[in-house]
């Protein structure tokens, strides 16, 4: 029987007058909990748009998740075959 499983990132951003930073969450049942960080900074000649940084910061720490739940997959493989894994995104 085939089951379907749900998994929700949560993405949390704050800013200052320069700065974006957002933390990516992730929380299933097999992984745990896995957290990537992403920032981005306004260039001083740039005009506030805030919606940028919000999507620079959160784009980074979702490719950072992304990163870190493939590195687990991969930790997992070894840990089932005994050999080195490469897997590739």
């Amino acid at each position: 029987m085939v089951s379907m499983k749900h998994w929700t990132v949560d993405v949390y951003l704050d800013e200052d007058v320069d700065h974006t930073h957002a933390e990516a969450r992730l929380r299933t049942p097999d992984a745990g909990d896995l957290r990537a960080k992403g920032s981005a900074r306004r260039n001083p000649e740039d005009r506030n748009v805030p919606e940028i940084g919000d999507e620079l910061a959160a784009a980074r720490a979702l490719f950072e998740l992304a990163h870190r739940l493939l590195k687990t997959a991969q930790a997992d493989v070894e840990r089932m075959t005994g050999q080195p894994a490469h897997l590739h995104t």
